[in-house]
């Protein structure tokens, strides 16, 4: 057993969080080069944390040792969105996992497909109508903002258009809890941000009861039949599962799905995703690979233990880096490339390698129903539109917190193709306009 690489130093004078989330890509690839290792020490909010940005280090933390390594339960999620199966150990979570699993997965998730569709059909159709071209991380946002608050709570944009507007900047009031430093203070004339996300909570809150004390129907009316363990578990799981964490992270993906299929270079890409349903479904993984919406996750040590066989003290963190997982050369041939087609050669059923959505017993409930997401919006893009950057060229540069894209919004404009054709195969290419 060794001693970790690298060094958490002492209380608040050494720590790093600071530097890591002003760039962690940055962050972590300095101390891989510096260690010589994938694993490593730094202090992060204060706390001595290892560092895992290798694919076994990954698997040992979240699946092989997910009973040593445990949620937080100081997480800054959890004066926000109190308890909730994010947050939760033990028995308590493994309990609440198959109470909320089946409403995920199975005929449930089949239930919500038409809904997806019509939403997708909704948002996405017309693009190529537009006189100039479209920022599409904004978009992209609307549409799973409508996804979500439609599914969880039955508020839909076209029948009570002014409920939508209220809820959705609620949610952005709320959201920007997670990013602000988590004081909560008023006076007059001004509110710190923690305490204005507090009260959206509250807001939020207020509706989801109303909710759960009318709806006779859909994901609502479901939360409310669940053997849960107490009144509050239902509202507090109704406000994690609405927040502007899935638009926002259903958003990422898109937009770099789009990035990645952009131009006149991809539109062999674009036409083999339409034809093969099983290339399009590596072009998604591809997709997550590269471009994870979020930068990682945190654990804390239950007791003594080890990472790739160096020694982690009980009460210390974890963090696994998914930027770096995802590109771990022992595992990713060329890790930076955009190769749809390793996911059929070296990488062959290898998909529980990528912890986009989390990994092992821990993962997040709502992998089955992302997967829907994506393949139906980026499904319905694929069928409809070829498009381009637009001006071309753009700076791609991304950031990776709090959630991954573009530090520029980046246009596209999109061409519609000609679909009207009855003999035309489904999931084929079809034809630009004027073509």
């Amino acid at each position: 057993m060794s001693k970790l690489p690298g060094s958490s130093g002492v209380s608040l004078l050494s720590d790093k969080s600071l530097e890591f989330y002003r760039d962690p890509v940055a962050f972590y690839e300095h101390r891989i080069k510096k260690h010589g290792s994938r694993i490593f020490e730094a202090r992060l909010l204060n706390k001595s944390t290892s560092f895992v940005c290798s694919v076994q280090g990954m698997k040992e933390l979240l699946c092989e040792k997910s009973s040593i390594f445990q949620k937080d339960p100081n997480d800054v999620m959890h004066p926000l969105y109190g308890d909730n199966i994010v947050t939760a150990n033990g028995e308590e979570a493994c309990l609440l996992r198959l109470s909320l699993t089946h409403l995920f997965t199975g005929k449930c998730l089949q239930s919500c497909t038409g809904y997806i569709n019509s939403v997708c059909e909704n948002c996405l159709k017309g693009l190529s109508a537009s006189r100039g071209p479209l920022s599409i991380y904004p978009l992209f946002k609307q549409l799973g903002t409508e996804l979500v608050l439609g599914m969880f709570l039955n508020v839909h944009a076209q029948d009570t258009p002014d409920v939508f507007q209220e809820i959705m900047r609620l949610c952005t009031q709320h959201w920007h809890g997670l990013i602000s430093a988590p004081v909560s203070v008023k006076v007059p004339m001004w509110s710190s941000g923690f305490c204005t996300a507090l009260e959206a909570r509250n807001k939020l809150m207020d509706i989801i009861h109303d909710k759960l004390g009318t709806e006779q129907q859909g994901f609502v009316a479901d939360m409310r039949a669940l053997p849960l363990p107490d009144d509050s578990c239902a509202p507090q799981h109704l406000l994690l599962f609405i927040s502007a964490l899935i638009p926002k992270a259903l958003a990422s993906l898109l937009t770099s799905f789009t990035l990645a299929l952009s131009g006149p270079s991809r539109e062999g890409i674009r036409n083999r995703a339409r034809a093969e349903p099983e290339y399009f479904n590596h072009v998604l993984l591809e997709v997550q690979r590269l471009w994870s919406p979020f930068i990682g996750g945190r654990r804390i040590a239950s007791q003594d233990t080890t990472l790739g066989n160096f020694h982690v003290s009980k009460g210390t963190a974890a963090m696994y880096v998914t930027h770096a997982v995802h590109r771990d050369p022992e595992v990713f041939h060329q890790p930076e490339e955009f190769l749809p087609e390793r996911w059929s050669g070296r990488n062959a059923g290898q998909e529980d390698l990528l912890c986009c959505q989390g990994n092992g017993p821990r993962n997040c409930i709502g992998v089955q129903l992302n997967q829907v997401f994506l393949k139906v919006a980026c499904g319905y893009l694929l069928k409809h539109y070829d498009w381009d950057l637009s001006p071309a060229p753009q700076d791609l540069q991304y950031k990776w917190l709090p959630i991954s894209r573009p530090i520029i919004p980046p246009t596209i404009s999109f061409t519609a193709l000609d679909c009207s054709n009855p003999h035309q195969p489904e999931g084929g290419s079809c034809k630009s306009d004027g073509q």
